[in-house]
């Protein structure tokens, strides 16, 4: 039995397409010629801030076992015609990728793999790795998406969830979703920790907001309890068809550790630690900024309009508290925050006279001549004032941003075994 390893990426654009959907209508006709898959089909995501990404920089991979690598001309056909036919070719900025790999998955196809989710890769580079690797690749005008299927091939899954997604027929393409929100509570609510991020107040997260043919997804812990999910989702339209994939996404993947501040680079994901250097500020538009330093330099970091109350918690730092931050940073060179910890908060205080044996705040009694009753006349000569300790809402521990500001690859406090604070809340960890 041969096992033939396939990736696709950038198929879609804004305007509709996703290469999730043309990898389950190639499944699937792989499945009528007799062809099998082994295990389930992946997703990858690959760098959230890559500068030329489509929408949620996804990649697709599947293995087909065939009888011999000599079946490998009619797979590769029968792929490439249906990338042809479905991927939204006509739009400037989609350059599909199809990559074909027969052999072994080498320690420079997982390097490179890793490397795409968490910096920027060029298409040279992709394909000096799979030509090294023995893999096959077709590009279609620019080639760009070969390196986002190379990646989903080479990827380690170390930690993984998976997502079931479910397709619309063609001719609702572009309406209005009729998913019922009271039964996605209802889901969320039975499947408990077993699937995240289904909704947030009324904003169904499993809803995709662009025309693509998604109906919706699910993200969840295992294939079975996605079974169960789409089974209490209610909807008003007809679902084509839908496909459960092996995923990276929250799983922290593309998060690497920055021993410094100095050492991370534009469109980078770290975990960094440092000192918060100034006041929390809001900008036009209700965005959040502060700097955060260490001993080899600063950055400034955000928290977006999008992330909605995660900004009071940002806004409720001051100069002096000890951070870890999680997040990527931009084309600008803002650290954008998907979640943070609060290792040591900075004392707030307020000076104050001192208090009279009589119980009464005391007064000035004129530069350096110390301090006066007004109640009983007594005077101090020899004090100063006193720190009065405030006490602060926000506390030590874990904060993230809410479900509707979260990245694809960012990992769930709840997946962490953690649960995060809030303000005036104390942390709580399982």
């Amino acid at each position: 039995m041969c096992r033939i390893h396939v990736g696709i990426d950038d198929t879609d654009s804004p305007q509709g397409m996703c290469t999730t959907y043309v990898s389950c209508v190639i499944i699937q006709k792989l499945k009528s010629c007799g062809f099998s898959l082994e295990g389930y089909p992946r997703l990858i995501r690959l760098n959230p801030f890559a500068p030329h990404k489509t929408r949620g920089n996804g990649a697709v991979a599947f293995t087909v076992l065939a009888a011999s690598s000599g079946e490998l001309e009619v797979i590769r056909d029968l792929v490439l015609r249906e990338v042809e036919g479905l991927a939204e070719l006509e739009n400037e900025n989609t350059n599909p990728g199809v990559v074909f790999h027969t052999g072994e998955i080498t320690h420079e196809m997982r390097d490179f793999s890793l490397r795409a989710i968490r910096s920027i890769l060029k298409i040279d580079d992709a394909r000096r790795v799979a030509e090294k690797a023995g893999a096959e690749v077709h590009g279609f005008k620019k080639g760009r998406g070969i390196i986002g299927a190379l990646a989903a091939i080479g990827c380690p899954l170390d930690d993984r969830t998976y997502e079931l997604l479910t397709y619309r027929v063609p001719e609702n393409y572009g309406r209005p979703r009729r998913i019922d929100p009271d039964s996605v509570r209802r889901m969320d609510e039975i499947t408990g920790d077993e699937t995240f991020d289904n909704i947030d107040g009324d904003y169904l997260a499993i809803e995709p907001h662009t025309p693509c043919p998604i109906l919706y997804g699910i993200r969840g812990e295992s294939p079975e309890v996605l079974m169960k999910a789409m089974e209490l989702v209610e909807v008003g339209e007809e679902i084509e068809r839908f496909c459960i994939f092996e995923t990276n996404q929250h799983t922290d993947q593309h998060i690497q550790e920055a021993d410094r501040i100095s050492e991370m680079e534009a469109f980078g994901c770290y975990r960094v630690s440092g000192r918060v250097r100034d006041t929390p500020r809001v900008i036009e538009g209700g965005h959040v900024f502060f700097t955060l330093a260490d001993d080899s330099g600063e950055i400034e970091c955000a928290a977006y309009e999008p992330t909605k109350d995660f900004r009071r918690v940002v806004l409720e730092l001051v100069p002096g508290d000890v951070l870890t931050v999680y997040g990527g940073i931009g084309r600008h060179g803002t650290l954008n925050i998907e979640k943070m910890k609060l290792e040591r908060a900075a004392e707030l205080y307020v000076e104050e006279n001192p208090l009279c044996t009589c119980g009464r705040r005391m007064k000035s009694a004129g530069r350096d001549k110390g301090f006066k009753c007004p109640s009983c006349g007594r005077r101090v000569r020899n004090s100063r004032k006193v720190k009065r300790v405030l006490e602060r809402s926000l506390v030590e521990g874990y904060y993230e941003v809410p479900t509707c500001a979260r990245r694809h690859l960012s990992k769930q406090l709840v997946r962490m075994g953690i649960r995060g604070c809030g303000v005036n809340k104390k942390p709580q960890h399982s």
